[in-house]
């Protein structure tokens, strides 16, 4: 697995502030990577230094297995979640301008913005001043001039805020394609559901720490807790007629007429044993295994790591 972004023991301060602590993230190339944490705990520091705005104080970011340097912007695409464009500039003026900043030539401009316009449906606004466009339009055209130069790295800052349903299925969409092109995109967001659709990986900062990183199915495997639902066809009886001998009963429920079960298992317990018992006691119309959210696991590993300290 090549890393195309690596941030290694990287610490910042600010004043009587430490916004980041040692910090170490490894961003496999290809792949639409998680920065997660909650406000304050880090995570536009390291965007910043990423994108060079600012620089840390000790440790080093690499890119393509060397140390940042400053010619690297024209291989990074950054979307603020503060959108920042000129509200009296023409559209298309001010997305010539710039990608042309980002290294293209106005012809090669012009041909990709002419493209990305066609493909958002948004061509007709080219000459229109970017203060007549919808909060969602300026973010639409933010989007395009973020991607038109083809960078390998693309740092999307809650990229989806202000959209309405139609258009985030539209953005989730380019950014899987991007990702099929072979763009790495580094995701930060605080909906947990987007992390779960669209992240590889993932990393969670707290207070300026690194306190989980790895693949999203890696994490979520490890901290699901052995616990199974089974809904059940015919059972009339109550919670207290259930024969689950040796197994935690963690919640009991009914609703058009399919009882609920969920249920933990002990170490070393196979589901089957669960079945058995309930099988008896009317048609099992499904039986699945619980895996805890990433919105769950964010929240326990946060308050975990407030209870540390």
């Amino acid at each position: 697995m090549s890393i195309i972004f690596k941030a290694e023991n990287v610490t910042k301060a600010f004043a009587n502030h430490l916004a980041l602590d040692k910090v170490n993230v490894e961003v496999p190339e290809g792949s639409i990577f998680g920065l997660l944490g909650p406000n304050g705990a880090g995570k536009t520091t390291l965007i910043r230094i990423i994108n060079q705005i600012t620089a840390p104080d000790s440790g080093t970011v690499y890119l393509d297995g060397r140390p940042l340097h400053r010619d690297d912007v024209y291989s990074i695409g950054y979307l603020p979640e503060e959108r920042g464009l000129y509200k009296k500039m023409k559209v298309g003026e001010q997305a010539l301008y710039l990608a042309q900043l980002k290294g293209l030539s106005h012809h090669e401009a012009l041909v990709r913005l002419r493209e990305w316009f066609t493909r958002f449906e948004i061509q007709g606004w080219w000459n229109r001043k970017v203060e007549e466009l919808s909060k969602g339009m300026q973010q639409k055209v933010q989007f395009i001039v973020t991607v038109v130069h083809r960078p390998r790295l693309l740092i999307f800052d809650e990229p989806f805020s202000g959209f309405d349903p139609i258009n985030v299925n539209l953005l989730k969409e380019e950014i899987l394609r991007l990702k099929a092109e072979g763009s790495t995109i580094l995701f930060s967001t605080h909906n947990m559901a987007s992390v779960e659709e669209l992240c590889d990986h993932i990393v969670l900062i707290n207070k300026a720490q690194t306190i989980l990183h790895g693949s999203v199915h890696d994490i979520k495997q490890a901290y699901k807790s052995n616990t199974f639902e089974a809904d059940l066809l015919g059972f009339s009886g109550g919670e207290q007629d259930l024969p689950l001998e040796g197994i935690e009963l963690l919640s009991f429920s009914r609703a058009n007429g399919i009882a609920s079960v969920r249920a933990r298992l002990a170490p070393g317990q196979s589901p089957n044993q669960l079945l058995r018992s309930l099988m008896p006691l009317g048609q099992v119309q499904g039986f699945r295994e619980i895996i805890p959210s990433m919105n769950d696991i964010f929240i326990r590993r946060v308050n975990e790591d407030k209870a540390r300290i």
